[in-house]
């Protein structure tokens, strides 16, 4: 295989070649001139000089004789070349430490965590010399790579010699087509979720929102997998620091248009959420099938597959809470380097919501019914409803509730359209004994905060919704 180094090999064979050629045609031409006493015009033209350079060489000729012609650093290194010992640290950091970045990015680490200042086209040449390639190769040169190493291996003369050849090619992606990018910031936001192993090795779930204008990602969030919760905190992350985005761009997937087989209610259903939270913000949302119709997103996911690994690992995060931690200002530091300038484009975000707004919007809805105990079971646990000053309100079996799960983790419940509880859980035995316990109190009611009955909480509109949805058009859900 050829590779940048041997061609550079072969490059510098051919300019000495060509520099002993000109040093044997001036001793040449100066040997001829002092010998025959000939005309220093018609030599200084013959070798491009000047006819004071001519008096030169002569002077030279005739103190050292051919010697005057050799270069003086033939057969030294030039001064700018790299040690043996640096491109051997170089790669031995890559096999060890490094492997799996995209050589841009571990040119940069090499500066910023070794102190080795080299260029891109350097490091690249160390290690393709030792048969490594970046994660990053183009098709065509993954194509002449494989077929060069076929052509050697065929020639090699042990099978040794054969399985020695190899290469840590990684598959590329096909390229994704181009489209102009939206003229303002906050106009369309694509969204997706793919697992990968992140960090340790198991898979998780990184889930991200892209700004179409600007190239620069505005929510990014981590979990074990694609998840209603995963998206809600990205929808947050840009609800908090830039406001009401106009528009989201996501595939026929999953959380958006996924609707669980022999789901049991609802609350499960993570498109109607998503979606119905996205309504009450004003947000649009988009769906496409094609991949490439959303290839900023796509194009995004395979530059943080080839970096954030790295980092996360160099970090030593280890689990889900941390890498969400670290996402937090690695973020802002990738969007620093390689997305537009956000503040030399419009933006038409609306108002940042209040947090209160944040977290009761962002929620659950589903249905469920007051059992012969007053008691409303969810996600198998019991819970009664306490009025705002913790009295609990007692209802007939069989009234339909709707349960409303804060962003926070919060629990909430409408009755009849009117009226809002605090969803208060039910412990499965008491602590203390009022018959065995002398110190036993009966607890006091406690005073709780109960937010206003508002439009997206009311079952009649939560109803007519999921029934506008198009998974739903053909199912039997009543409300």
């Amino acid at each position: 295989m050829v590779s940048y180094l041997h061609q550079y090999m072969e490059v510098e064979i051919i300019r000495r070649i060509e520099l002993n050629m000109d040093e044997q045609k001036k001793y040449e031409v100066i040997k001829k001139l002092v010998d025959t006493n000939g005309n220093k015009d018609r030599a200084a033209m013959t070798l491009g000089i000047s006819r004071r350079q001519v008096n030169r060489l002569i002077i030279a000729y005739n103190d050292e004789g051919k010697g005057a012609f050799v270069h003086g650093n033939r057969g030294r290194k030039p001064a700018i070349t790299t040690s043996d010992e640096v491109r051997r640290t170089v790669v031995d950091l890559y096999r060890t430490k490094y492997y799996g970045a995209n050589f841009v990015h571990f040119t940069e680490l090499l500066k910023r965590n070794e102190n080795i200042s080299l260029s891109v086209s350097a490091v690249t040449n160390y290690l393709e010399t030792e048969n490594i390639y970046s994660p990053r190769v183009t098709k065509a040169k993954r194509k002449r790579i494989r077929k060069e190493l076929e052509q050697k291996k065929a020639n090699a003369r042990t099978k040794k010699e054969a399985d020695a050849i190899q290469t840590n090619i990684v598959a590329v992606e096909d390229a994704h087509s181009r489209r102009p990018r939206c003229a303002y910031f906050g106009e369309l936001l694509q969204m997706d979720a793919t697992p990968y192993e992140w960090f340790g090795t198991k898979k998780t779930t990184l889930h991200i929102a892209v700004d179409d204008a600007t190239g620069s990602i505005v929510g990014a969030y981590l979990d074990r997998q694609e998840t209603l919760k995963g998206y809600y905190n990205v929808y947050a992350q840009i609800l908090r620091k830039y406001g009401i985005p106009y528009k989201f761009f996501t595939d026929r997937r999953t959380v958006f248009t996924y609707k669980k087989k022999n789901a049991p209610d609802i609350g499960e259903d993570v498109c109607t959420q998503f979606a119905y939270a996205c309504k009450q913000f004003g947000t649009a949302i988009e769906y496409s099938s094609v991949p490439q119709a959303k290839g900023r997103v796509e194009r995004m996911f395979e530059s943080l597959q080839s970096r954030l690994p790295v980092e996360l690992r160099l970090a030593g995060i280890t689990d889900v809470d941390a890498a969400n931690e670290f996402l937090d200002h690695y973020i802002d530091e990738f969007n620093a380097r390689f997305a537009l300038p956000v503040n030399s484009i419009k933006s038409v975000f609306e108002t940042q919501p209040s947090e209160e707004t944040i977290n009761l919007t962002l929620a659950i809805l589903t249905q469920r019914t007051v059992d012969s105990g007053h008691c409303i079971q969810f996600n198998n646990r019991y819970y009664r409803m306490l009025d705002s000053n913790g009295m609990q309100e007692h209802y007939r079996k069989g009234t339909k509730a709707m349960v409303i799960q804060a962003f926070d983790g919060s629990l909430f419940c409408s009755v009849n359209d009117n009226t809002i509880y605090v969803l208060d859980e039910i412990s499965k035995r008491e602590t203390k004994s009022e018959e065995f316990d002398p110190e036993y109190e009966k607890p006091a009611p406690q005073k709780r905060y109960i937010p206003p009955m508002n439009h997206p909480w009311r079952s009649k509109s939560f109803w007519k919704f999921v029934k506008s949805q198009q998974h739903h058009l053909t199912d039997d859900v009543s409300a």
